[in-house]
């Protein structure tokens, strides 16, 4: 692993995660190429600003659950072998419901050269400090779907407020937010803005 990346788990002492890509629980309804351990790694930048970003949340009473982070190029491919594979029904209602998987790459849900393989993006939501229960968000981490979009119609008060929160505390901290998905955001700051990497996280 790159000197300038670390596990989040080792450098944002007390944050949560839980890599869906190393697990089945994720659209392609099976553990992605290049994950091989359910951890988080990213750049030591971000660790930082993750850990400034759970200081300002719990100021708030939430924490921080971290879904992935750096993303091998390796991952990248491998989605993008699955989105011309035949259509098999199993992750579709819960992930992609109004789109065909093909459309992914073409309605930016999944890039090519994804900025998670630069080690400076991150997916995430909150949960309440006091009960461990995660944050309602209106739709759940890749749900690739208008609904997930900033600003989107259709979700409760609650939702977008819990989705303000969030904003509002990665953006204090140095992030931009991704416009299609709230869970997803990039430190603007990101140390390899080109360079796209891709090591396995083992």
């Amino acid at each position: 692993m790159n000197g300038d990346f670390g596990y989040l788990d080792e450098l944002v002492p007390g944050i949560r995660w839980d890599a869906k890509y190393a697990t089945g629980d994720n659209f392609t309804g099976k553990p992605v190429d290049g994950y091989l351990v359910n951890r988080i790694v990213g750049t030591r930048a971000l660790c930082a600003a993750l850990g400034r970003a759970q200081e300002k949340a719990a100021s708030r009473g939430f924490g921080l659950l971290v879904w992935d982070g750096y993303r091998p190029q390796r991952a990248v491919d491998c989605f993008m072998r699955w989105s011309e594979q035949s259509e098999d029904g199993r992750k579709k209602q819960r992930h992609y419901p109004n789109i065909d998987r093909s459309e992914l790459f073409d309605k930016g849900y999944v890039a090519a050269k994804s900025g998670h393989s630069r080690g400076s993006s991150v997916d995430l939501t909150l949960y309440t400090l006091a009960t461990g229960e995660n944050a309602c968000m209106g739709g759940d981490h890749d749900l690739m779907d208008s609904i997930s979009h900033h600003g989107a119609a259709g979700i409760r008060p609650i939702e977008a407020e819990n989705r303000e929160h969030l904003c509002s505390v990665m953006e204090d901290c140095g992030f931009a937010r991704y416009a299609c998905e709230w869970w997803h955001y990039t430190l603007e700051s990101e140390p390899y803005s080109d360079v796209y990497f891709d090591f396995p996280i083992t």
